[in-house]
């Protein structure tokens, strides 16, 4: 199955086309978008760009996975909009799986991993799973709140930290008794939502890809201000 993979959840996004379905993943390209203001002057070119590269047209596409989030809300609604874009003309199925998934997919470890992505106002949103050779178990689902009582509630010594973190969360973490990979490990890629689509498709389908919502897991700082206002 022909997949477009993207995810554009944090300040560095990723899209990736690649071949799953069949005994492994085939990674036919990937690029990394470093974003200086929105994804949206980045994005349509990476995915026009790594769909020319495979020799491939926009037709050629037989499914389309996207990350779902949580993380940059401006990031995910563009992510959201062109993956149901790309896939609606070519009549191909959409996945969409947590960003925080794709973190841990892509740590390179096994265990207990516990993926993070920073939430600013002293928050991060955090997901635990289980990762082994067959894919991922979700330990508990996507959150957001304070990193000290998520570590309070942990027991850090038992589990991996990865994610998009600031200095200062990664400091509280190793202080806490955790483990926190690199930092260059810990972005949500589009090569790791093509593991996640090979290993569990029926997780990912979305069945109504119009009516379909991202994972924002808290509302917008500007919807609050509305409702506060």
């Amino acid at each position: 199955m022909l997949t477009l993979a993207l995810d554009t959840s944090t300040r560095r996004g990723s899209v990736a086309i690649g071949e799953t379905g069949g005994a492994a993943v085939r990674v036919l390209g990937e690029a990394v978008l470093r974003v200086s203001a929105t994804h949206s002057e980045t994005i349509l070119p990476a995915v026009d760009g790594i769909v020319r590269s495979a020799g491939l047209a926009p037709a050629d596409l037989e499914a389309v996975v996207v990350g779902a989030g949580p993380g940059s809300f401006t990031g995910i609604r563009i992510g959201a909009a062109l993956a149901r874009g790309v896939c609606f003309p070519a009549r191909a199925p959409l996945f969409a799986y947590s960003s925080l998934a794709a973190i841990a997919a892509g740590s390179g470890e096994s265990g207990a991993v516990c993926a993070l992505v920073d939430a600013r106002r002293d928050q991060v949103y955090a997901a635990g799973y289980d990762v082994g050779p067959g894919g991922l178990e979700r330990r508990f689902d996507p959150r957001a709140g304070a990193l000290a009582e998520l570590l309070d509630e942990l027991g850090p010594s038992s589990w991996t930290f990865s994610g998009v973190l600031s200095a200062e969360q990664r400091a509280a973490i190793e202080r806490a008794g955790g483990v926190v990979l690199p930092a260059e490990r810990g972005w949500p890629t589009a090569s790791a939502l093509l593991r996640l689509v090979h290993q569990a498709p029926e997780a990912g389908r979305v069945a109504d890809r119009a009516r379909w919502e991202p994972e924002y897991v808290r509302t917008s700082s500007a919807t609050r201000r509305m409702e506060n206002g």
